[in-house]
């Protein structure tokens, strides 16, 4: 007797995975200022490790009064799909253990390549960084000297070191085209928090975005470490990115009726406005001069 034939089983996208799935909790990510659950979640037989941030567990924030953090994390996500960059992981808003809540697909950082501030190596230049993706190489660094070096952009000066040891290095990050694109979507949701912990670089070359809950204020609050190219021109590929964006923010679009459940009307207005003046300058957004525009602390 011949053996039966096998049914091949049916592929789940991360979306559905996460969106369908059962969720269990299996931890708490420590120092997170709102709670921060490291899960597992299976459906039709795949698994996967995700991060669930039940709105229950909140803090309030003064000058974000309408909406939810889980709600913009989703709607950053949204917007980097839309733009074709995929640098936020997958993410959706569903019920949870305890409550709805955003729920994104974990992501585990590669060795050997640092999203956060390195160490300086005390030349004025760090380790060239690739202009395009390869996944090797930190990302941030601090470096003696006045100058980037080849393959770096300058971020600012900053004061180091401990008491009596104090010292000025210069913040420098990668010249990298991943980050390029990252700064503009940075741009575009109006990100309030980009740190070096939010990058993660991941083992297949790609870098990754996380931690988008202060983001689409309708004030503008950029604040990032990612300003070595204000006042750029922008690259032929992300003019590209910002006309089908804007094309998918008018109204009657499937993204922006997306929207329109995840951020306010006020906000939307907002976002389409900062979309447009990146269109018409042509350049990276340069710090506004009314706040600081790093945030802190900045890993």
């Amino acid at each position: 007797m011949s053996a039966p034939e096998r049914i091949p089983t049916r592929s789940v996208s991360p979306q559905e995975l996460l969106a369908k799935g059962e969720l269990t909790v299996r931890g708490q990510v420590r120092g997170a200022s709102n709670a921060v659950l490291y899960c597992t979640v299976e459906y039709d037989g795949v698994s996967a490790a995700c991060v669930y941030k039940p709105v229950a567990g909140e803090r309030p924030l003064w000058d974000f009064p309408d909406g939810t953090l889980a709600q913009r994390e989703v709607a950053a996500y949204e917007l980097s799909e839309a733009m074709g960059w995929g640098l936020v992981p997958p993410t959706v808003l569903r019920d949870g253990p305890y409550g709805e809540g955003m729920c994104q697909l974990w992501i585990e950082a590669s060795e050997g390549a640092e999203g956060t501030t390195g160490a300086a190596d005390g030349t004025g230049a760090g380790p060239e960084a690739p202009a395009e993706p390869s996944g090797e190489g930190p990302l941030l660094a601090l470096v003696d000297g006045d100058e980037p070096g080849e393959g770096w952009k300058a971020v600012g000066f900053a004061e180091v070191g401990g008491p009596g040891e104090e010292r000025t290095a210069l913040l420098v990050h990668a010249d990298d085209v991943r980050l390029r694109r990252l700064a503009v979507l940075d741009a575009v949701i109006n990100n309030g928090d980009r740190k070096g912990g939010h990058l993660l670089p991941a083992a297949d070359g790609r870098i990754y975005a996380i931690d988008h809950g202060v983001t689409f204020n309708a004030d503008d609050k950029l604040r990032t470490l990612l300003w070595g190219w204000a006042g750029e021109p922008l690259t032929e590929e992300a003019l590209d990115a910002l006309r089908r964006l804007s094309a998918d923010l008018a109204d009657g679009r499937p993204l922006a009726a997306r929207l329109a459940e995840l951020i306010t009307p006020a906000e939307i207005h907002a976002l389409r406005a900062r979309v447009a003046d990146l269109l018409r300058t042509g350049r990276h957004r340069e710090p506004s001069g009314q706040w600081p525009a790093i945030p802190w602390p900045p890993v």
